[in-house]
């Protein structure tokens, strides 16, 4: 017994030395063109979302993809990369805390149909997509964002490792793997073939041995966030069922996010005091009140009538959805609850950018009469603490890592100004030029 226990130490050690040695490749790669000497960025102004204040004329220095010195009076080393930002300004890089990069639902090849999509787009396919749309969602300045499932076998994680080995450039990202969720996970269109409907695109798990294991596989398979749906069928999980998931997942250190698209379910994630909320889309000021004492988070995704057009609805029909979403989205406000920025967005609009259109939902907020401040914060500062990375990157602050963005105006003044990012840097490396504002090549 002793040699058998011997064996499986040694396997299980030369395991995690793997991925060790993996890891730090990943890092090497990516950080080699950021560590080769000291950046310099000079700037007009800083913004910080935390205390919606504004500094003027300050100088960052970063190394080894981290920040080393912020102030007026910061020495720059001769050999110093400058970049000079005098009239720009200058703030943490963007969240968006609900992405489904490796998804895009057409009508032209899949009839606009999920399940159909589903089933026909293989999975190199899913990565190729959520390559090229992690790559737009940098660009509009999104330096971190949550996937939150719909990638088929687990394709958001091998954008995640080709992001982390330099192959591709993207955000880092918080990936789910495989959405847990009752039998028929969202397929709700028509029933399918058994053998059809039971595909990787969702993990059906009705019992708690079934959840347990699925909580598991995913976290083995890289999961750094749990996505749950809890009421895609008639049937949902209960707040027992989500108290369980939760359990399960915190034992490994992973938070558990929940889709909820009616009242009970929203009701049942609250009660069950899981990290965040996905949509909300009827929920009680009983149950806002709950949320803000329990300390849930809401991602309200707040579709814009553009971006429900092209899922589908007409005019009208969009137009009568947004308003909707949009006095949800005021009232969760004005409960005190705690949001998060997230997007939710799986359809293409010609001519614009998955990153470009998620900045466009700023709007709805603005709509929703909420300041410039506190969107700010809804797009760093709240949704860095739900995806528990605040204490590595979020703030201008030593020691942090440099995921920064500049734009031409203050966006504490002008909100719009969000739309507009000519600059982003991403662990200390520039990856969208400052001179034209396009992406570097």
């Amino acid at each position: 017994m002793k040699n058998c226990d011997f064996v499986g130490d040694a396997a299980i050690g030369r395991h995690n030395m793997l991925r060790w040695f993996i890891q730090v490749v990943a890092l090497l790669t990516v950080a080699s063109a950021a560590s080769a000497q000291v950046t310099a960025i000079r700037v007009g102004r800083i913004v910080d979302p935390a205390t919606d204040t504004v500094t003027t004329d300050q100088t960052i220095l970063v190394e080894d993809r981290k920040i080393t010195a912020v102030g007026s009076s910061v020495s720059v080393p001769a050999n110093a990369a400058v970049i000079d930002l005098p009239n720009s300004t200058l703030m943490p890089g963007l969240v968006d805390a609900h992405t489904h990069l490796c998804a895009n639902v057409d009508p032209k090849w899949d009839l606009g149909d999920f399940w159909i999509y589903a089933v026909q787009r293989r999975n190199g396919f899913r990565a190729i997509l959520g390559a090229a749309r992690a790559k737009e969602m940098l660009d509009a300045g999104f330096t971190t964002v949550r996937d939150v499932g719909n990638a088929g076998d687990y394709a958001d994680m091998d954008v995640v490792k080709a992001i982390q080995l330099g192959i591709v450039n993207g955000p880092t990202i918080i990936a789910a793997g495989r959405i847990i969720a009752p039998f028929g996970g969202q397929f709700w269109d028509f029933p399918a073939d058994r053998k059809m409907l039971e595909n990787v695109e969702y993990y059906f798990a009705d019992s708690h041995d079934e959840m347990r294991k699925a909580v598991r596989e995913n976290i083995y398979y890289g999961a750094r966030v749990i996505k749950v749906v809890a009421d895609g069928q008639r049937y949902v999980y209960s707040a027992d069922d989500l108290k369980f998931i939760v359990a399960e997942a915190a034992g490994a250190g992973v938070k558990v996010a929940v889709h909820a698209q009616t009242e009970r379910g929203a009701r049942n994630a609250i009660e069950a005091k899981v990290a965040s909320v996905e949509h909300a889309w009827h929920v009680t000021d009983e149950d806002l009140a709950l949320a803000k004492n329990n300390g849930v988070i809401f991602v309200t995704t707040d579709f814009t009538v553009r971006e429900l057009r092209a899922n589908g609805m007409t005019e009208a029909e969009a137009t009568r959805v947004h308003n909707t979403y949009v006095e949800r989205l005021r009232r969760v406000y004005r409960a005190g609850v705690t949001v998060a920025f997230g997007s939710d967005i799986m359809v293409d609009v010609e001519g614009t950018t998955r990153g470009q259109l998620a900045a466009e939902y700023i709007d709805s907020f603005v709509e929703a009469g909420i300041p410039a401040k506190a969107i700010l914060r809804a797009m760093t500062v709240n949704a860095y603490q739900l995806l528990g990375i605040d204490n590595e990157r979020g703030s201008i602050k030593v020691g942090q890592f440099a995921d920064l963005i500049a734009m031409p105006r203050n966006p504490l003044e002008d909100i719009q100004a969000l739309k507009s990012i000519t600059f982003v840097m991403k662990y200390g490396a520039v990856v969208k030029s400052i001179d034209s504002g396009k992406p570097l090549r």
